[in-house]
């Protein structure tokens, strides 16, 4: 017996062949700036990739070793299944081996449609509606009856059955619904301000239409003035109320005007059919104007806002309905939920109470369930796409993060860090693009990419373990313990911005006084009011300027060249060198590649699955007829010029015979805000939410606005790009701005002259402000979060 428990026991410590595979190895990735790189990334480790912006760390992370495992996942369906996906193309990388499922949890903001939610994007609604359907009185269906995406269906007919004698039968079918038959589950309604459609002290005839399209005398003008209802010549204030229900209202009626049929209808619907049923975006800006200014949005009378229909409004549990659980901050939900004892559903409440928790831990107990997916920040919805991976059953897979510290406050980031360690001690590899040091600080294995942005980068500074990063000398190694200082003295501010009573959101009855002239840092915890106060209650007629992370609006087609005005002096001075006209130098106009129309892809658009694109084979993405690239400036084709980064074309259009001073300008403000390494043609829709915000800043500092609000400047920036971005800010400053900064970022704390810090904690918990007043006082008082976190972030 003994011989034989030797043996098993000697058979045991002999490693199986099966475990030796725990290394991610990529040998030779190419894809965008990475050079050649080779690494090899422990599984079931957290590895961290550090890196200025710029370096490669996402062509690595996202666009080799998670793209490649998404396409092997692919490759496993069926023919059939894969015909309705999109084909993507292999990476450049030579060897790709060990790779794992890879899960992308990334910062894109989550659909804008007003029926998407908190709640329908996690499991959360679907087993509350379960609840409902089981627990509520009085009982009004099944859980579809409680959800505001499924309308109430009626119908009645005849089917006709076979049983020996052929006989009609009467059926009904009935399907109840949650959606509030009046805003169909949208929670608002639109409706047209009338002054915006017409002048009522005018007639028809004088003109009175304010409409694009409906001035000047045109058909649409002249179906009104000659349709016979009224008098074209009597002011419209004038008009009887019949007269104004046919001037707005009329059903459609066919009728003769000047021999031509035509049919007359009333000017609401008629206005409702041809501009609002339309993308805004794919309109002409004097009629997207105009929709702007006509349609008001307003909370829909019949279901308030809740998006239910009245009978799910009326079936309650413990006297709330779904609607009041919805409308509840999470954290006060799951308090709510906890106390739910019926046996009979004890497992999903055990499930639900698990999910909101999860919330709660991730710092999202701020929240409520019926908050609209689209107005979520990129931090907070990277972190509500978390939940649904937490209570996952899955082991051994790869979960990808961007920044995922983004929109956190550094209280908030130690919880954040606990929920990484979990996902990898449950077996899974962890990989994290990040540059706060909080976080670097848990890597197990740290790859810091550089040693510069854009072309200067793409290759591996430092490999290994984090204590090895310090000792390195790289960029990363050397900025890893930098420590801002508080300054020593602070600038007086020139004037005030009074802000009385804010109550938007959670913030209540808020008065402050922001300085004017200084810098202004807003801070304090996730959902503590911030946004609420910068973006919902600062008076919009002084002069403000909002800089945001929101993506920016343009086609695949749009570059920073065609965004900042770029273009146009540099199509000018090719345009004078050759003597040929401006517009062969633009991509959408003359100088276009036929084959591609200047896109420099092809977009095969399949119609029923996701479009594919493929470089033009004409002119190899280039975008120009190559005609077009025999001119020349300064040695170099327009498409050499919109390919090269914008450090290297501030120095181009600098001196020489390229000199262009107007170009110059815009690219050194480019350079200015640590855009540098960005190539000036590359589309807008590769750019990251903090490279997106510093490209509209350098649009903006030529405005003439007085005051600048930036929403978290610091999202994406290297330790080392921080120091220049508080440079930029205080030159803006030093012009005479007053620049107003919403940030968690310490060092950007300790630089700022005025602090008004919020809380003290978030969502009911928040709304007022809990410090006022400059760095070194809210270190000294110790009083909140963030005054902690800054004094032993400078070590005061």
């Amino acid at each position: 017996m003994s011989k034989v428990t030797k043996k098993t026991s000697a058979q045991s410590r002999a490693p199986h062949a099966a475990d030796s595979h725990d290394l991610i190895r990529v040998h030779g990735a190419r894809e965008n700036n990475l050079k050649d790189v080779s690494i090899e990334l422990p599984k079931r480790r957290l590895t961290v990739f550090t890196g200025v912006s710029g370096s490669g760390k996402s062509s690595l992370v996202f666009d080799t070793i998670a793209a490649e495992s998404q396409r092997l996942i692919n490759e496993t369906y069926s023919a059939f299944v894969q015909g309705f996906m999109p084909a993507q193309a292999r990476p450049e990388v030579d060897v790709l081996d060990g790779l794992t499922t890879a899960i992308s949890v990334d910062q894109s903001r989550m659909g804008a449609d007003p029926r998407s939610t908190v709640g329908t994007a996690t499991d959360a609604n679907a087993m509350l509606r379960i609840l409902f359907s089981r627990l509520g009185k009085p009982h009004i269906g099944p859980p579809s009856a409680y959800a505001f995406n499924v309308p109430s269906v009626h119908a009645a007919g005849a089917i006709t059955v076979e049983r020996g004698a052929k006989k009609a039968e009467k059926v009904t079918f009935k399907r109840t619904g949650g959606m509030c038959p009046r805003c169909e589950g949208r929670g608002s309604v639109s409706d047209l301000d009338l002054s915006q459609l017409y002048d009522d002290s005018k007639s028809i005839n004088e003109g009175a239409f304010t409409i694009p399209g409906y001035t000047g005398g045109g058909w649409n003008s002249r179906l009104y003035a000659e349709s016979g209802f009224f008098d074209p010549d009597k002011p419209i204030r004038r008009f009887t109320k019949k007269e104004l229900h046919d001037l707005l209202h009329r059903e459609p009626t066919r009728m003769k005007i000047a021999g031509i049929n035509m049919t007359y209808e009333g000017l609401i619907p008629r206005v409702r059919k041809s501009m609002l049923a339309k993308d805004k975006e794919a309109m002409q800006p004097h009629v997207r104007a105009f929709v702007e200014r006509a349609v008001t949005f307003t909370t829909c009378p019949e279901c308030d806002g809740t998006r239910l229909a009245e009978g799910a409004r009326s079936s309650k549990i413990k006297r709330k309905s779904i609607a009041d659980a919805c409308a509840m901050e999470i954290r006060d939900l799951a308090e709510w939920v906890r106390g739910i004892k019926e046996p009979s559903v004890a497992p999903l409440v055990a499930a639900l109470q698990h999910t909101l928790d999860s919330f709660v831990e991730i710092g999202l107990g701020y929240l409520s369930l019926d908050r609209p997916a689209g107005t979520l920040s990129g931090g907070e919805a990277q972190r509500v796409k978390m939940i649904r991976h937490l209570g996952s059953s899955l082991t051994d897979v790869t979960y990808v993060f961007d920044e995922p510290t983004s929109g956190l406050h550094p209280h908030d980031i130690q919880r954040m860090n606990d929920l990484l360690l979990r996902l990898r001690d449950k077996g899974n590899t962890v990989l994290v693009v990040e540059h706060k040091p909080e976080m670097i600080a848990i890597a197990d294995h740290v790859v810091d990419l550089g040693p510069g942005a854009g072309s200067a980068g793409g290759t591996v500074c430092y490999e290994g373990p984090l204590d090895g990063l310090r000792a390195a000398g790289t960029v990363t190694g050397r900025h890893l313990d930098d420590r801002a200082s508080v300054k020593e003295s602070v600038r007086t501010p020139t004037g005030k911005l009074p802000v009385r009573g804010a109550t938007a959101n959670n913030l209540r009855k808020v008065d402050v006084d922001i300085p004017l002239g200084v810098l202004t840092v807003i801070t304090g915890v996730a959902g503590s009011g911030k946004s609420s106060l910068v973006h919902g209650s600062i008076p919009a007629e002084a002069g403000v300027v909002s800089v945001d992370q929101s993506p920016i609006k343009g086609s695949r087609r749009s570059n920073p060249a065609t965004y900042t005005g770029l273009l146009d002096p540099v199509r000018k001075a090719f345009a004078k060198a050759n003597g040929v006209k401006p517009a062969l130098f633009s991509a959408n106009s003359e100088g276009a590649c036929p084959t591609c129309n200047g896109a420099g892809v092809v977009y095969t658009d399949l119609g029923m699955m996701a479009g594919v694109s493929s470089t033009c084979e004409d002119c190899e993405g280039k975008r120009f007829d190559a005609s077009v690239l025999d001119y020349r400036l300064g040695g170099r084709d327009i498409s050499e010029v919109l390919a090269m980064p914008v450090a290297e074309a501030a120095e181009f259009f600098g001196t020489g015979e390229a000199r262009t001073p107007a170009a110059h300008k815009i690219l050194e403000r480019l350079v200015d805000v640590g855009l540098g390494y960005l190539t000036i043609g590359q589309p807008l829709t590769t750019l990251s939410g903090g490279e997106r915000q510093r490209l509209k800043l350098a649009t903006h500092m030529a405005d003439k606005g007085g005051v600048y609000v930036l929403d978290e400047p610091t999202t994406g920036l290297h330790l080392a790009d921080v120091e220049q971005l508080l440079g930029l800010l205080d030159r803006l400053v030093d012009s005479g701005k007053s620049v107003i900064v919403v940030e968690h970022h310490q060092a950007v704390m300790a630089h700022a002259d005025w602090i008004i810090d919020l809380g003290p904690g978030a969502g009911h918990d928040g709304g007022t402000i809990v410090f006022e007043g400059t760095p070194a006082d809210l270190v000294a008082a110790r009083s909140t979060l963030t005054g902690e976190h800054l004094a032993a972030y400078v070590g005061g």
